[in-house]
């Protein structure tokens, strides 16, 4: 596979990262069942420094806790560039589903946990992971710049907030950088986080580039095992995934155009083209795909090639976080990050690549 130079975009002023980054939620959990391979995934991560990627998407929830502690021993001592983006705000429970708490008081507890897990001074990029419905957001958001201003984090970001709730925390603290989906088969958050965005000077993760391996046309719906998380997800369902082939058709309509070229690289080639300031962060844990997503930066579709791909057939079917951004009900007390105990709102469902 051919590489160019990773180049870095801008997420705010004074703070930049590669033009790809790596989810690497599915080392730890979300993808299948067995045990993990972290020797593997160490090699994923290194070999991704090696090819330009300096900024590694992570959450205290997912596993819980052994991605940070994977990225912990895999990145530690690598230097001040390197920039690893953890995500708070969510409690796992037993039954696989999470409890949302952005009570000021578990935050702080779980910054100082992620903090140890990471082996790290100063997490890059601190993200909260949804918003608590029963805590004002101007209390969680204050307790987060807290943490920037005592130099435990670099800067902050958010999942999954409304655009009105992006106007009340920025008026609070500034944000460096949202993280929301951003894919050919689920291009909606262009219409209203994008724009705000770019009003506001603030970069965009973009997970699930490859609609969480949809895209990539090697996910079949009866080879999904019980335990993947995507099993959940009306998307993939077997009509769903059926309909949506007309997608998958169309990337590889394009790929077909440039030699070499596959389904999953156009599509990182899409999110690439949304601008300047969207980085994209494919999520795997295989050295083969990691290579051949990095080699997709060197793709570069024509404005015919956009507007086919963007004049696609809707996506059918919902996705579990699509209904993520309206709160959940309430849930007993549960334990909280490291062990301590904290109340919360529940979320239906599993997190899971970068989301």
């Amino acid at each position: 596979m051919e590489y160019i130079e990773m180049w870095r975009t801008k997420l705010t002023d004074g703070f930049s990262v590669s033009a790809l980054g790596l989810g690497c939620s599915s080392m730890s959990h979300g993808y299948g069942a067995g045990p993990r391979d972290d020797a593997e995934s160490t090699r994923v991560i290194h070999r991704a420094l090696e090819l330009g990627i300096n900024v590694f998407d992570t959450a205290d929830v997912y596993g819980p806790f052994t991605n940070e502690e994977l990225l912990g021993r895999a990145l530690e001592k690598r230097g001040d560039d390197v920039v690893i983006a953890t995500k708070c705000g969510m409690i796992a429970q037993p039954d696989g589903k999470f409890v949302r708490d952005g009570r000021p008081e578990h935050l702080r507890r779980a910054c100082e946990a992620s903090l140890r897990r990471l082996r790290t001074e100063t997490i890059g990029l601190y993200q909260l992971h949804r918003v608590d419905p029963d805590v004002p957001i101007e209390e969680t958001w204050g307790a987060l710049g807290e943490l920037v201003t005592e130099g435990k984090v670099r800067g902050l970001g958010i999942s999954h907030a409304t655009s009105e709730e992006l106007d009340r925390i920025h008026a609070v603290f500034p944000i460096a950088a949202v993280q929301y989906e951003l894919s050919v088969w689920a291009p909606q958050n262009k219409q209203d986080i994008l724009p705000w965005c770019r009003r506001n000077g603030v970069g965009f993760l973009a997970f699930a580039p490859i609609g969480r391996g949809y895209l990539s046309g090697r996910v079949a719906h009866g080879e999904l095992h019980p335990e993947d998380s995507r099993v959940r997800d009306p998307r993939f369902g077997e009509d769903a995934m059926r309909a949506n082939r007309a997608i998958l058709d169309g990337l590889r309509g394009i790929a077909a155009r440039h030699e070499g070229a596959t389904a999953s690289q156009v599509a990182i080639a899409w999110a690439l083209a949304q601008g300047p300031d969207v980085v994209p962060i494919p999520g795997t844990r295989h050295l083969h795909w990691l290579e051949e997503n990095v080699a997709a930066a060197g793709l570069r579709l024509t404005p015919a090639e956009l507007d086919l791909l963007d004049h696609l057939p809707t996506a059918v079917g919902d996705m579990s976080w699509d209904s993520l951004r309206a709160g959940g009900t309430a849930r007993p007390a549960a334990p909280g990050a490291g062990g301590a105990a904290g109340g919360g709102t529940s979320d239906g469902g599993t997190a899971a690549n970068g989301s």
